[in-house]
C-alpha cells in the first residue's frame, strides 16, 4: 500500500525515544495495576467459554505492517467463521465501521458482552504496547478493510503506531462513525503533541469508567 513519507508529520529521534520510554513505563505499570482484573476476566473466560482464552484479531499497525492485536475473547468459538459465511451480518458488520454492538451481535454471549462493557477485553493491548506494536495514545487499530474509509490520509493515519486510547475511542459513549471517526484520527496524527496526548490520556479515565454504550 506505500506509504508516502511526504504525508506523514515529521517525527524527530527523541520524540520517538521518549514516547517508547513512557509507553514502557506507563503500559508496565498498568499492567501490573490491571492484572487482578485481566485475572478475573480470564477466569470468567475460560469457566464460561473454555478456551482459548485470548484473541489476537489481525490490524494494521505503523507502515500498514500487520500485528496481532490482543483481546480477552469475548465471541463464541468460530466466530470469524460465522461472519465470514453471514452475508447479511457480514454487510451490517461493514456499514457500522467494521464493528457491531454487542448487543446486536449474535457472535457475543451474555459474559463477553460484561467484558466489553467494561473495557475489561482490551487490557491485553497493554502487551501489544511493551512489544512495540502499539503505542500508550494514537489512532485505534484498524482492520485492513477499513482502510478504505480514509481515502486519501491512509497514509497519514499509517504513518504513527496506533494506540489503546486515542482521540476518537477517548469520546467514550459519545464516539462518533465514520466519517467523523478518520477526521478525528487523522487530525490528531497531523497535530500529535505530549499535550494532546495527556489530555487524551485524561479523557480515557472517564471512558473506561463510564463503560461501553451496548446500543
Amino acid at each position: 500500500m506505500g506509504l508516502t513519507r511526504a504525508d506523514a508529520p515529521p517525527v524527530t529521534y527523541r520524540d520517538e525515544l521518549g514516547r517508547r520510554l513512557f509507553d514502557v513505563s506507563m503500559a508496565l505499570l498498568l499492567a501490573i495495576l490491571s492484572a487482578p482484573v485481566l485475572l478475573a476476566g480470564m477466569a470468567v473466560v475460560l469457566l464460561a467459554g473454555g478456551r482459548p482464552v485470548f484473541f489476537g484479531h489481525r490490524r494494521l499497525g505503523r507502515g500498514g505492517r500487520q500485528f496481532r492485536c490482543w483481546k480477552l475473547r469475548t465471541m463464541a468459538v468460530g466466530a470469524e467463521e460465522v461472519l465470514e459465511h453471514d452475508a447479511a451480518l457480514r454487510e451490517s458488520h461493514r456499514k457500522n465501521g467494521f464493528k457491531l454492538p454487542a448487543s446486536r451481535d449474535p457472535r457475543v454471549p451474555g459474559w463477553g458482552r460484561i467484558l466489553r462493557l467494561t473495557y475489561v477485553d482490551e487490557i491485553p493491548q497493554l502487551f501489544n504496547v511493551l512489544a512495540g506494536h502499539m503505542s500508550l495514545v494514537g489512532p485505534r487499530p484498524i482492520v485492513p478493510e477499513e482502510l478504505e474509509l480514509f481515502g486519501a490520509e491512509r497514509d497519514v493515519l499509517l504513518s504513527v503506531k496506533p494506540g489503546v486510547f486515542g482521540a476518537w475511542n477517548s469520546r467514550g459513549r459519545d464516539r462518533p462513525p465514520y466519517p467523523e471517526r478518520a477526521d478525528l484520527e487523522v487530525a490528531y496524527v497531523r497535530g500529535r503533541s505530549w499535550i494532546r496526548d495527556i489530555r487524551i490520556l485524561a479523557r480515557s479515565i472517564r471512558a473506561v469508567l463510564q463503560g461501553q454504550d451496548d446500543a
